[in-house]
């Protein structure tokens, strides 16, 4: 495989942090273009960080001295230099679409951790395992677009990458018809450490905004089937979701009261889970994990703190399977959601595209 230039829009943020330490290292992507905001245009990643590094890791030291792009004005300057983009921005939806867009008509891909473009028609929103056929959109974005290489892809939701990889294979076979969820997600999912939220200590917070819609919403098109020049949302399975903010650092974990069509036995479920591969493990992705699903028959397990690194923080952990008096069963999930939910998420992704050809 080649080497890929790459560049880290909103690279100052907690999910650009964290694209940064994943990105060091990696075989295949060399960050040789930092950006963010007109306040840290012009400065070196090290000045625009402050006391702002989030990572339990230290900077990488590559970095330190990389002198911050403006990542609106200098665009053009930045497709010029890199194959493709990572995006992490913290601007509106509005903004954000429109930032993307540019990119992808400068005729540099965009991958984007961003939510702004996961519900455009003939925008991809993948996650490797469950549904790499959606890359195949990018031709018919690319027509509307008017560009020969640019295209968006994006990954999805954060809270959604802990609980829909259980269902996922399970659907085929057994047709998963009602699912009910509630998740526990940590504070680095609104970009915060205890530090900067004090009042995240001790405390549970009812509400996310816009979570629950999106929990809502998306699995349905990540089940969805390309139709034309659009993804076309799946109807099925019918999701309802409680999306609640706990006092942990990293990790999300799901709740999920499931009802299926044809309703298989507890074996089979499991079996089912310790077997699944996607294309991610068939093309041996460098950040895939070698097992994505991990089912964990202890009572007291996953626990978010023993279990949201496996496999570099790539795997889904799942535990407490058993059968519910109102559905037909119920189990909890666990990923990390800056890693499998975010940033290492988006690198997969970019991962697959290169490797089917995309970025070529």
């Amino acid at each position: 495989m080649k080497k890929y230039k790459v560049g880290l829009i909103g690279a100052t943020g907690m999910v650009g942090q964290r694209f940064a330490l994943l990105l060091n290292e990696h075989p295949w992507f060399d960050v040789t273009v930092l950006a963010a905001s007109s306040r840290s245009a012009g400065q070196t990643y090290k000045e625009a960080l402050g006391n702002r590094w989030c990572m339990e890791e230290p900077t990488p030291a590559k970095y330190l001295d990389m002198v911050i792009y403006d990542a609106e004005k200098d665009i053009e300057k930045i497709a010029s230099e890199v194959d493709f983009v990572f995006c992490a921005v913290n601007l509106s939806k509005a903004e954000t679409k429109e930032l993307e867009e540019k990119y992808a008509k400068a005729e540099c891909p965009v991958v984007s951790n961003n939510s702004a473009h996961r519900m455009t028609a003939d925008v991809p929103m993948v996650v490797p395992e469950l549904n790499p056929e959606h890359i195949e959109i990018i031709k018919a974005q690319r027509e509307r677009l008017g560009t020969k290489r640019g295209f968006i892809a994006v990954k999805s939701n954060c809270s959604l990458q802990s609980y829909v990889p259980a269902l996922f294979p399970l659907h085929d076979k057994y047709t998963v018809k009602d699912v009910v969820v509630c998740t526990y997600q940590a504070i680095s999912g609104a970009g915060k450490t205890f530090d900067r939220w004090p009042e995240m200590v001790d405390n549970v917070i009812p509400f996310i905004g816009g979570e629950e819609e999106k929990s809502e919403k998306e699995p349905l098109k990540l089940w969805g089937k390309i139709e034309g020049n659009e993804i076309v949302s799946a109807t099925e399975p019918h999701f309802t979701a409680q999306c609640i903010r706990v006092p942990v650092s990293d990790g999300h974990m799901g709740a999920v009261f499931v009802r299926f069509e044809n309703k298989p036995t507890k074996e089979d479920m499991i079996d089912m889970w310790k077997n699944f591969k996607g294309r991610a493990q068939e093309l041996e992705l460098p950040s895939a994990p070698k097992q994505f699903l991990h089912y964990f028959e202890e009572d007291n397990m996953p626990q978010t703190k023993l279990h949201r690194n496996l496999e570099n923080g790539m795997a889904v952990s799942i535990g407490r399977l058993r059968e519910d008096t109102q559905y037909d069963y119920k189990f909890v999930c666990l990923a990390h959601n800056t890693l499998r939910g975010a940033a290492g998420g988006a690198v997969l992704l970019a991962e697959l595209l290169c490797a089917e050809g995309y970025m070529d």
